[in-house]
């Protein structure tokens, strides 16, 4: 039986991007010239970049154009991750970009801020992480220079703060908030995506002990992040 057209171009750009033909961030051809390749309607073309979007090989921007999509970076909901490993071992290039550092007294009138330092400093870091040269997520992240005196001398430029956290300062407890949110002003700007574009958001808190250790959110672009968990039955 023949194959319909929308099928065979949608296979056509599968098979381009599975070889590694198409690599990520590549432009495909506009809608209009699609139709005039295959010689098809506008509504053909939409139903083979529909299904080429639903399995996540495409990305499709209004007034940008359809990119070749890039591979997710997947982290497992019940660890406290390391962006800048998982970044790598996708085989991605990775960098960070410190937008901002400070050292100010934890707000008083601030529950979280107490929580996490008490009356003592903060260091207060903002950054933004990319993968493969391109924007992944935010990062406004509180430490509590009490439980870690050491980070005062830490720039953190071009370097994870996470990373760092993860191999110089054991924790004993963490814990996780996931939301789905519209990207305001501030990560719209940093992540290079339009107000209100769909973001993943991560809020983190790590102790040792009873020491609050740091306080971390992170944006993540919606399209290009994901969080795996592992069950197995409780065990008796």
């Amino acid at each position: 039986m023949k194959q319909p057209l929308h099928e065979r171009i949608r296979s056509d750009y599968e098979t381009r991007i599975l070889s590694g033909a198409l690599v990520p961030g590549e432009r495909l051809p506009t809608e209009q010239e699609l139709m005039r390749l295959y010689d098809c309607s506008r509504m053909t073309v939409n139903k083979a970049l529909s299904a080429l979007t639903a399995a996540g090989l495409i990305d499709r921007r209004k007034r940008a154009g359809t990119f070749v999509a890039r591979p997710r970076v997947h982290s497992m909901v019940l660890d406290v991750p390391d962006l800048e490993q998982e970044i790598v071992q996708r085989g991605q290039s990775y960098r960070y970009d410190l937008l901002r550092r400070e050292v100010r007294m934890a707000d008083p009138a601030s529950l979280e801020e107490g929580l996490l330092a008490g009356a003592g400093q903060l260091l207060v870091l903002e950054g933004v992480h990319h993968a493969d040269g391109v924007p992944l997520a935010s990062e406004q992240r509180l430490i509590s220079l009490s439980a870690v005196p050491e980070t005062a001398a830490v720039d953190f430029k071009g370097a994870s703060p996470g990373a760092w956290l993860l191999k110089h300062v054991p924790w004993t407890q963490a814990e996780t908030r996931i939301a789905a949110v519209g990207a305001g002003a501030e990560t719209a700007a940093a992540l290079n995506l339009p107000i209100g574009a769909p973001c993943l958001l991560i809020e983190r808190r790590t102790w040792r002990g009873d020491d609050g250790i740091t306080l971390v959110r992170q944006h993540f672009v919606g399209s290009a992040y994901d969080l795996i968990a592992t069950f197995g039955p409780a065990k008796a």
